[in-house]
């Protein structure tokens, strides 16, 4: 079995990778593995600084390889925001759906041919303190003028998928997988890193 610690304390993003990594012969630890879990700053401006600075910093803190998403939603009305302050859109207690509304409030006059936006992921993969690769993926969608469906976090409610013909939180977790921008980055970490020797012939112990 192949271990990799990854570097979220978000439950939703946890679901989402070990069901992409699980069949690819993965046993995904959480951070709440870890003996010291205290927070990684990310101070980086763009979603591959703050992977990195994640997956570097986590990875002294264990013998295992570790793995690190920052994703967020790009819009274009905004300027690309709100990019890499998606998770503190808003101000940084809000739940989900109350950053919703307020990225819905600052669209309000918006229309409709110009709510175009984008969710981006980027994933670090790191050793010892050191970045070994980054896997991006992008998937391209425009924002609602109301939520939709019950099912995803973040933002998924208010981001229509123009080829499932329906918001992100309106898919099954199985579709979402298939073509949100996780899943493609996860995919890519599989195809590129996942039956590599530096999986297949190392033997991490299971305590951390």
């Amino acid at each position: 079995m192949k271990i990799v610690v990854l570097a979220t304390g978000n439950p939703g993003k946890v679901r989402e990778c070990a069901a992409v990594l699980a069949p690819a012969g993965f046993s995904v630890l959480g951070l709440d593995a870890l003996a010291d879990e205290t927070p990684v700053e990310e101070t980086g401006t763009t979603f591959e600084a703050n992977a990195r600075l994640k997956a570097e910093g986590y990875s002294l803190r264990t013998p295992h390889p570790v793995l690190a998403d920052d994703s967020g939603l790009e819009v274009d009305a905004l300027g690309g925001g709100p990019g890499v302050l998606s998770a503190r859109y808003g101000g940084p207690h809000l739940t989900d759906p109350e950053r919703c509304t307020v990225l819905l409030d600052a669209l309000a006059n918006t229309p409709d041919d110009e709510r175009t936006a984008r969710f981006r992921c980027v994933l670090a993969l790191a050793t010892g303190g050191r970045t070994l690769a980054t896997f991006d993926g992008v998937v391209e969608g425009t924002i609602l003028r109301a939520p939709r469906g019950a099912n995803g976090f973040g933002y998924d409610p208010i981001f229509f998928h123009a080829p499932s013909g329906r918001a992100f939180a309106e898919l099954t977790r199985e579709e979402k997988e298939r073509v949100s921008h996780r899943g493609l980055a996860l995919r890519r970490f599989v195809d590129e890193k996942g039956d590599t020797p530096f999986f297949r012939h190392k033997r991490y112990p299971r305590s951390l």
